[in-house]
């Protein structure tokens, strides 16, 4: 049995400026004609700074003309997403016209960090956003046509997506990413990370998170997250070191950490589904996306034990907290990751679809739980009435690394670390076993895109009823 049950109804309290609950998580811009801004920046950067394409991009390069059919499907896919763009409701045409483009600017990229931009516009400005996913601002729109799906389900061109991104990650690392932190440029509609304007916006969303019980409110960025504000940089060593920010101490407290029946949030998300009766197989490419055990959990030899159970999935956002914690006191079995997929969206998402999405892959969340790479992590609870239960950390987009920080035999208890996203934009799912009796908390959200409240980490996402 799975049910919803009210507990301390979400308070109202408005999202900043720019973080529209129909954005999930805030990762796009409400306009996309500001990605194409962006994206006019960064051609002139390009004129400007020409360079040599680096050693993964020349290989992508190479692979492409090399094989005759996959350079049909990325030639088609940026010229079908140029010309029916303007057929859309948006009126405005792609920014990246070829293949050759799209090399030279993604290229680019590779030496840069993902800029909070925003509009000048009074009232307008835009936090993060699109930005916060460059690639995918550049493959917006062609990753939405017929030939883009087939470009993205190829497996070795998501094999090379993978060198490319991890060649990004290597310099996103180093004290060099860390400009975005400070670089103060309103000409050209980016602010500091770490501006007043940014840290405001971001203590705001962690103010507004629900949960068990009341904290807060808190006032100041160094009140929230562990950092040294007497250094220009707070003390962040890199762009992922500010991307991957812990939390003070205390500030999200493990709800009943003694008792074994309370299963907390793994991650600080807003609640996207809950579906019970989960199936073994499921057409998760159609319209609605089902969920498809063997498919998201990779075919795993325990995937038989969760057929009819219970899979909760959640979505991150952008200004929030990207590390992950365990849901119960238990023993890690098994974790792994799943290589998967990184800019493949929903055929019904694409121009497939009369009103295709503007904001992808944000509107494709379950049917990445299949395809998507993502970090699986199977948990023997203490609580035998909970026993084997399983964490799923899916990478969208840029996401280069699901980065597990417990291996198996561990035991952990509630709150306790169990790895993080890097660089981009995510979801979670919690995978129960049939059997197991639920009342899940959602703190007066129902579940679905329209959800844009983030439920706290570490506080009381659901209970199990059958004592242990």
């Amino acid at each position: 049995m799975t049910r919803i049950v009210k507990k301390n109804s979400a308070m109202n309290i408005p999202l900043p400026c720019g973080l529209s609950p129909t954005r999930l998580g805030g990762w796009l811009p409400k306009d996309p004609r500001y990605a194409g801004n962006w994206i006019r920046k960064l051609k002139k950067a390009v004129v400007q700074r020409p360079c040599k394409l680096v050693e993964p991009i020349l290989e992508f390069q190479d692979m492409v003309y090399s094989d005759p059919v996959l350079y049909a499907n990325v030639s088609m896919m940026f010229s079908e997403a140029h010309f029916r763009e303007k057929f859309t409701p948006l009126g405005w045409e792609s920014e990246v016209k070829d293949f050759d483009e799209f090399l030279q600017l993604l290229n680019a990229i590779m030496t840069t960090a993902p800029e909070c931009f925003y509009t000048n516009t009074p009232g307008g400005e835009q936090p993060a956003g699109l930005i916060g996913f460059p690639i995918n601002a550049l493959l917006d729109w062609p990753m939405a046509t017929t030939a883009g799906y087939d470009v993205f389900s190829n497996s070795l061109v998501n094999q090379q997506f993978k060198k490319i991104l991890n060649y990004w990650s290597s310099y996103l690392v180093t004290p060099e990413s860390r400009y975005v932190l400070v670089q103060d440029d309103p000409a050209e509609q980016t602010i500091p990370w770490l501006g007043d304007t940014v840290r405001s916006w971001i203590v705001q969303v962690a103010n507004s998170a629900v949960g068990e019980g009341s904290i807060g409110p808190f006032t100041s960025f160094e009140q929230i997250f562990q950092s040294t504000p007497q250094d220009p940089y707070y003390g962040f060593a890199s762009w992922d070191d500010f991307f991957t920010r812990k939390f003070v101490d205390g500030v999200r407290p493990i709800s009943e950490p003694g008792d074994d029946n309370v299963i907390v949030n793994a991650c600080e998300s807003a609640p996207y589904a809950l579906v019970p009766n989960v199936r073994t197989s499921a057409q998760f490419w159609l319209k609605d996306q089902a969920y498809s055990l063997e498919n998201m959990l990779n075919w795993d030899e325990f995937t038989p034990q969760f057929v009819g159970g219970t899979v909760y999935q959640a979505f991150l956002s952008a200004l929030s907290y990207h590390r992950w914690h365990s849901p119960v006191n238990g023993t890690i079995v098994k974790a792994y990751v799943v290589n998967g997929s990184y800019y493949l969206e929903n055929l019904y998402q694409s121009f497939l679809n009369n009103d295709p999405d503007p904001t992808s892959p944000n509107n494709s969340q379950g049917f990445l739980t299949a395809v998507a790479t993502r970090a699986l992590i199977f948990i023997e609870a203490d609580n035998p009435a909970i026993g084997l239960m399983c964490v799923m950390h899916v990478g969208m987009a840029e996401v280069s690394s699901c980065d597990i920080t417990v291996k198996p035999g561990d035991h952990v208890k509630k709150g306790d670390q169990l790895g993080m996203f890097h660089f981009g934009g995510s979801t979670y799912c919690l995978f129960f076993r049939p059997g197991v009796s639920l009342e899940f908390y959602l703190y007066g959200q129902t579940p679905g895109p329209q959800a844009g409240t983030n439920i706290r980490v570490n506080t009381a996402i659901a209970k199990c009823l059958v004592k242990a």
